[in-house]
């Protein structure tokens, strides 16, 4: 690359304007603040299905196969990675300790 070409220089100088301009930065700031707060609601919603099923079963004292798999897959894994806190592993926790059925156990009249 030639920075004696005037095109060269002027591209290069464009590039580095935007880069520095404040209004850059901003934008870029203001689209991750939107993602950090889509990211928040997403874990406390995960939070409140993991609460809520998991206490759930843990009364009902045993989970099929299906409903762990959607519970610990599907719900609480991505909760995890994404940062969620303790509580919710706690309750995880107890759910691992369940009896798993391959389908609800029959009831006896």
């Amino acid at each position: 690359m030639d920075f004696s070409d005037p095109l060269v220089r002027m591209v290069v100088t464009i590039v580095t304007s935007v880069l520095a301009s404040s209004g850059f930065w901003a934008f870029l700031q203001r689209y991750f603040d939107k993602n950090d707060a889509s990211k928040k609601l997403l874990i406390g919603i995960a939070h409140d299905r993991i609460m809520s099923l998991g206490m759930q079963y843990i009364e009902r004292g045993w989970i099929t196969a299906d409903e762990y798999e959607n519970l610990r897959v599907y719900l609480y894994e991505p909760y995890h990675d994404a940062g969620g806190n303790g509580t919710a592993t706690k309750v995880m926790n107890e759910v691992d300790k369940l009896e798993i059925h391959k389908a609800p156990p029959l009831r006896k009249s």
